[in-house]
Formats: structure tokens, sequence, C-alpha cells
């Protein structure tokens, strides 16, 4: 069929033409802002989850929700080697922006502005990486002391306050939340803890990998009582179907059941695969319905294409020691996998291959998911070594 029509939106991010699966998440994290907004108790939302499962595109589905019932928001990717500091400047100096054009709340946000003004001025000689220009000189006394995690909650205080008097509500959304060192993420969940004990309509929706729940809890014992830690996984078969099947109807195109069966067995239900194979099977099917043959064909096209782009990026960037460490888990099967046997399957001691273990995780290509157990954080990525490595 033609490729100009196609409906379906693999990417990174990008919001599929049917999001399936996740209404009642997105009910949650409405009635959560709402009641920010209201001064009401409610924990900030954390979604975690392999990559594949659509985190970010539903950060920004509830950002984008928010937004059209007046929330203010500040919105930041947490890159690695990039310090919290300077992600955060910008973003919140943009949202403070927007309160002051406010003529009821410009009092309180030149507070804030004063307050961010005070902050990055104070850490930039700490974090070399802040760049924000601020036209407004500090307060004395106010987030300048130079003690991140004192500083961030004056800062996000002021901010709460300025939002307030605007009978408005910030949310601070974060994406790879994961990639936060554990002390400045300490001082980020300090900061929101001290602005909910005030009762201020601040608060943050954050997405990352599942080493995030572990680094939450080492950061502040207090974490999993601050944030809801939401599980985003793949989608079950009513929601896989619906998926694949709702974008192809708006075209007048059906799918016969074995192709269904064919695509929700090779995806396994993760929503960006099945964005892929119903990609390449609208690209190779001839009209309606979607016949099995074409999902077969699918298959073999959609694994070229991620063998060279979503699977192989994220090789290249590893060290021939972390590559031989993924090899030795794809030789053992999908996982999770005991650290003793990846050891003994490089044949060196645990203690030897511990570090590689570590960098592993901290570039977020494997996590924990229980005491000694080792998992892959892209979903299929064994089989993507199994066929180009291993083969």
């Amino acid at each position: 069929m033609d490729p100009r029509t196609n409906p379906y939106s693999p990417g990174a991010g990008t919001p599929p033409p049917e999001l399936a699966g996740r209404d009642e998440l997105l009910e949650r994290a409405s009635i959560a802002l709402d009641r920010v907004r209201a001064g009401r108790s409610a924990r900030s939302l954390i979604l975690w989850g392999l990559r594949g499962v659509g985190k970010t595109v539903l950060l920004n589905r509830i950002r984008l929700d928010a937004e059209a019932r007046g929330f203010i928001s500040a919105r930041i990717e947490a890159p690695e080697g990039k310090s919290l500091p300077a992600s955060l400047a910008p973003a919140l100096r943009a949202a403070l922006l927007r309160l002051d054009r406010l003529e009821a709340v410009r009092a309180k946000a030149g507070d804030a502005m004063a307050a961010l003004a005070g902050f990055v001025g104070a850490l930039r000689l700490r974090y070399g990486d802040i760049e924000a220009s601020m036209d407004v000189t500090g307060q004395r006394g106010l987030a300048d002391s130079g003690d991140l995690e004192l500083d961030l909650s004056d800062l996000i205080s002021a901010v709460g306050e300025a939002a307030q008097a605007r009978d408005t509500a910030v949310v601070l959304y974060v994406d790879e939340l994961q990639y936060v060192p554990e002390d400045q993420l300490g001082a980020l969940i300090t900061a929101f803890h001290n602005a909910s004990q005030q009762g201020l309509p601040i608060t943050m929706v954050a997405a990352g990998l599942p080493q995030l729940v572990g680094r939450s809890g080492r950061a502040k014992s207090y974490a999993e009582r601050l944030f809801e830690f939401a599980e985003i996984g793949k989608l079950d078969a009513a929601a896989a179907t619906r998926a694949l099947e709702a974008p192809a109807l708006e075209h007048g195109v059906d799918y016969a059941p074995g192709a269904i069966d064919t695509i929700l067995r090779q995806t396994q239900g993760y929503p960006y695969f099945l964005q892929e194979w119903g990609k390449h099977s609208w690209n190779v099917a001839d009209g309606s319905p979607i016949e099995r043959t074409d999902a077969e064909q699918a298959t073999v096209d959609a694994l070229a294409e991620l063998d060279q782009s979503f699977f192989k990026v994220r090789l290249d960037r590893l060290t021939p020691s972390e590559k031989r460490y993924l090899t030795a888990m794809s030789e053992l099967g999908p996982g999770p996998h005991r650290s003793g046997d990846i050891a003994e399957a490089l044949g060196k001691p645990v203690a030897s291959v511990a570090f590689v273990r570590n960098s592993l995780i901290e570039k977020g290509m494997i996590y924990s998911p229980g005491h000694g157990d080792t998992a892959f954080t892209v979903p299929l990525f064994d089989d993507f070594m199994r066929r180009t490595v291993l083969r």
C-alpha cells in the first residue's frame, strides 16, 4: 500500500496514532495534578520501564493535557554528562517568564526569578555547564548559599509560591531521570518534599529506566512516600491489537487474524515494536486485509531496520569489555540472569567484572530487577546480539 498514507509512527517519543492501554494511568496523573493545583496532597509521579514501552510518549501526553487545562510546564531531558542545575535553570526561567506575563503574579514571579538568579550565580562555579543568562539580580540570602540541596529547595518553593499567586500549578517534567547523579537526585527529591510539606502547587512528573527506582531510594529513603512509581510495561493482547488495528481501520484497512497473531508474537506487545511492525506490514501489503504473509515479510524488514538503528546505535557506544559482557548475557538467553552465571560465562570471577556491570547500568543498557540479577533494559536485545554478534 502507499507509504505516503502509512498511519504508523515509530520513533523516539513519537506519539502513536492510537495510544492504547494507558487510559487509567492518564486519569491518575490528571487527578494528581488537579489535587496539587487545589493545594491538596498528591504524590509526584515517576514512570519507569524498559526502552520502547512509551514512557516519553506518556510524559508528553500528560504534559499537553495539563497545559490545555492551564498548568505551567517546565520540561527537561536529563542527558548523560550534564548537571541537573544546568538543565533546570533555563527550563524554570521559561516557566517563570510565562507566569510573569500575568499581571496578578508579577511580584511573586519576580521573587522566584530573583531566587533563580541567586541559584545560577551561586552554583555556576560548582557546575561549570550552567549557561542560563539572567536579566535580574539575585536576592541576598535566597537560593544563593552554594549548597545544591538548600538552594534548590529555596528555588522550587519560590516557583511554587509564584504559581500559588496565579491559582495554577507548575509541573516539572523530567525525561531520562536515571541519568541524574544520586547526590543531585537527592537534592531534587528534598526540594519537592519541602514544597509538598508547604502545600505549594508545584510537582514533578518524570520518566526513566528501571534502575531509577533503586537510585531514588538510595538518594533519599523517603522517596517511596513522596513519589508514586508507576511501572510502564508492554501492552496486553487486547490493547496491542487495538494499537495495530485502529490506525489501519481509519483508512478502511483490516488485518487478517493470522497477521495480528504473527505481529503480537514477534513484538511481545512492546509499543515501539508494534509501530515498527505496523509500518512495515502496511508497506508490503497489496491491500486490505493485511495478511499473515505480509506480517512475516514485515518481520524480516523490521528486524533489518532495527538492527541498523535502534539496536546498533546502543551497541556502538559500548567499550569492548562491555560488549563482551552483553554477549555473555545473550548466550544465556533473554534473562534475567544471575551475575555469577554471567561471570562464569566470561570465565572470570564476579568481582573482576563488577565494574563492567556497573558501567552498563550507568549507561542504561542493563538493570538489576532483583539482588544479584541482571537483565537488559532494551527488549529483544538478546535476539539482536545472537543475530549479529554471535552468528
